[in-house]
């Protein structure tokens, strides 16, 4: 008895330290949010374009000013360097994923899947816009560059998904082709490719759709695509050229992406 006794005013004296410690947390966080509303100034610059007028030049005047039209040929030009750029990247990427998708699957790589993973960790640890000025600075200005900081990238990410739907496989035809004889590139080949490679292509297809909106970008650091007219029409105030450059985006992103979802469709 009394040692159920002992255990219930111990548990309550723990209780009350737990609580003591929580209070004393929020307090200090309330403190530190006091000091930082106090210290933060929230004065705003106002400018002398209204916002009103701002938004129509970006979101209406591409739509309904004629004289507008005649640029749009241009950027579709720049749209187009930029699907070749994402396109590029992603058939190097979903080749060479493959043999480092093996590799970091634990049912083939083995021992050495940590291997895979930890590569595939430190790419996908790095942002593609990190590779296209490391790329720019090596291999120079334009598409090449963006290419290859689309393709190191994406390998990160379909590596990883490889290897997943690598370790999800039906381990029976594996094994019945190693008991017909067959060794292990035969089993890899004839076992393991058949079950995982409509998955794969499903992967490559929806990577491609976020490597366009990302080569969309990548512009801006000198790698090709439409991205530099973008940020210089930014840079310079031209909202009509910055929201005709956004309806091509815009326009071409939503079919990239109803074609490739049709497609991933009959796949899977």
């Amino acid at each position: 008895m009394m040692k159920n006794k002992e255990k219930i005013r111990m548990k309550e004296t723990f209780g009350k330290k737990k609580r003591m410690y929580m209070y004393a947390v929020l307090f200090l966080l309330l403190i530190i949010y006091i000091i930082a509303l106090i210290s933060t100034p929230f004065d705003v610059n106002s400018s002398s374009v209204s916002t009103l007028d701002t938004l129509r030049r970006l979101f209406i005047a591409p739509l309904v000013e004629p004289e507008r039209y005649g640029q749009y040929p241009e950027y579709i030009g720049y749209m187009f360097e930029t699907i070749a750029i994402a396109y590029a990247g992603i058939m190097v990427a979903a080749i060479l994923a493959v043999p480092v998708g093996f590799l970091a699957a634990r049912n083939v790589g083995g021992r050495f899947s940590y291997i895979g993973k930890a590569l595939l960790n430190a790419i996908r640890a790095i942002p593609e816009l990190i590779f296209a000025i490391i790329f720019v600075a090596a291999v120079g200005i334009g598409p090449y560059a963006g290419v290859l900081a689309i393709s190191i990238n994406s390998i990160g990410m379909l590596g990883k998904l490889y290897a997943e739907v690598i370790e999800s496989i039906d381990r029976e035809n594996v094994e019945a082709i190693k008991a017909s004889g067959g060794n292990r590139v035969q089993s890899m080949w004839f076992g393991i490719l058949p079950q995982v490679l409509p998955e794969f292509v499903s992967y490559a297809l929806y990577r491609f759709e976020i490597d366009v909106r990302a080569s969309t970008v990548l512009g801006i650091v000198g790698a090709g695509g439409i991205g530099a007219p973008l940020i210089l029409a930014t840079y310079q105030r031209n909202w009509e050229d910055v929201g005709m450059i956004l309806v091509v985006v815009v326009v071409f992103v939503s079919l990239i992406d109803i074609v490739s979802s049709s497609i991933r469709k009959r796949l899977v």
